[in-house]
């Protein structure tokens, strides 16, 4: 069993989640919300990022990139370090996609 709290909304239920095979039993949640968040979380949890990367003629500049939906938690370190070798060119528009199809995700960076 995985306990974990909620937070979708400002209830912060507590969740408590048992997995038997690909079923999983959550306890807890007040709303179905939190049933998918938990499930979620179990099964494939992921995140946005958020990180820089260079500008190409522009030293010492950055600009600030995430990724355009949440993106898988277990393969978070290695999209840092393909961010970490990108170097993009002026201009660059906001929600312009720095790198499409992020690790095969389907995932891009903006």
């Amino acid at each position: 069993m995985i306990e974990m709290i909620c937070i979708v909304c400002p209830i912060g239920c507590h969740l408590r989640v048992t997995t038997k095979g690909q079923d999983s039993l959550v306890e807890g949640n007040q709303c179905e919300r939190g049933r998918e968040y938990a499930v979620q979380e179990v099964v494939n949890p992921t995140r946005t990022v958020t990180s820089t990367v260079s500008v190409k003629n522009l030293p010492h500049v950055r600009i600030p990139v995430k990724t355009a939906q949440p993106f898988p938690k277990g393969k978070m370190l290695d999209l840092m370090g393909v961010l970490k070798k990108i170097t993009t060119e002026p201009p660059i528009r906001r929600g312009q996609v720095i790198v499409k199809n992020a690790l095969d995700t389907g995932i891009d960076v903006v």
